[in-house]
């Protein structure tokens, strides 16, 4: 299930891509990957742009440089993007974000939702008529605020029209995946994937297999109110760190309520191999440890991350993770 793409505007080489970001909070994954895998593929021109200058704050982790705002890209592409990517958002119907969405689509820009981000696009108007899917916590909630739309269930990413939608968090990388099959065949989306060392990619999903239970919530209260036992999680970086790699490590490690990541660095502000600017932090003085190697996910089946968690908290809090991830783990092996 592929895109159809115009042709690029005003004859470029390759199509013109914006990450969009809300500075106030945007989904750390949703942003980082599909910036860097697209990076990676070089099929296509892609810059961030955020609706405000300064600081991204990333949701729950990190913090980034944007490479302009809104009203610089209107400025140097009056034309518009050839393909917009929207991530989760905290302030998902800020009005000036939806103006700009419905112009870019007016403009002929074709638009990716990940995750949650199918609100913001659902807001725009984007989605009437068409079918989509999101994270798996918000498809009731969605499909009662826009029951014009048809949410779809078990697959990763959904194609309707000018329109791509996925899952949760850990559909980034296959969703991104399928967009530069979109862009420039099923090679390039291949070659990208062994570069990054992905195995496999699939639109195949399982939804009823994620859902809330006493136990997840009794974990997750469990260990934020053990404040004694809250950790800092250290990502040291300098010039050329892999975004993507320390991305997935940061995302995951924020969501175990007893651990919070950062990029720690000497410079303020350092750029990643693939061009993204993060803002560091000093190292902290509260309990932390460091994680000197950030690991990715090799395959759908697996975030390597989730193992680590697992052998330091437990397998109960690996469980908590992953589902927030809507990502499914394999059968646990470790003590809680």
């Amino acid at each position: 299930m592929t895109l159809k793409l115009a042709e690029p505007k005003n004859d470029r080489a390759r199509p013109l891509v914006v990450v969009l970001a809300e500075n106030t909070g945007t989904e750390t994954t949703d942003f980082i990957v599909p910036y860097g895998v697209l990076k990676e593929s070089e099929v296509a021109d892609v810059v961030t742009v955020s609706t405000d200058p300064g600081t991204v704050t990333l949701i729950p982790a990190l913090r980034v440089r944007a490479d302009m705002t809104l009203a610089q890209f209107d400025a140097e592409a009056p034309a518009g993007a050839d393909i917009v990517i929207v991530p989760a958002m905290k302030r998902n119907d800020r009005p000036d974000v939806l103006n700009w969405v419905r112009a870019q689509s007016e403009k002929g820009a074709v638009f990716v939702s990940i995750c949650e981000g199918a609100w913001v696009i659902a807001n725009a108007g984007l989605l009437d008529g068409k079918s989509a899917t999101t994270h798996w916590f918000a498809l009731e909630s969605i499909a009662k605020r826009f029951p014009g739309t048809t949410w779809v269930r078990d697959s990763r990413w959904v194609v309707s029209g000018n329109v791509m939608t996925t899952t949760g968090v850990s559909a980034s990388i296959p969703a991104s995946l399928a967009l530069i099959e979109s862009i420039a065949g099923r090679p390039a989306a291949e070659r990208t994937a062994k570069g990054l060392g992905v195995n496999a990619w699939t639109i195949e999903h399982n939804t009823s297999a994620f859902s809330w239970t006493a136990k997840h919530v009794t974990v997750a209260v469990t260990n934020w109110l053990a404040w004694w036992r809250h950790e800092t999680v250290e990502i040291p970086v300098e010039g050329g760190f892999d975004e993507i790699s320390m991305a997935m490590a940061a995302d995951t490690w924020s969501r175990t309520y007893r651990s919070q990541a950062f990029a720690t660095g000497a410079s303020g502000i350092v750029q990643s191999r693939r061009g993204l600017h993060v803002e560091t932090e000093a190292a902290s003085s509260h309990r932390h440890f460091i994680l000197t190697k950030p690991k990715s996910a090799k395959t759908l089946e697996r975030i390597e991350a989730l193992d680590d968690i697992a052998n330091r908290y437990g397998d109960a809090t690996a469980d908590l993770v992953a589902l927030g991830l809507e990502q499914r783990r394999s059968k646990s092996r470790h003590g809680d």
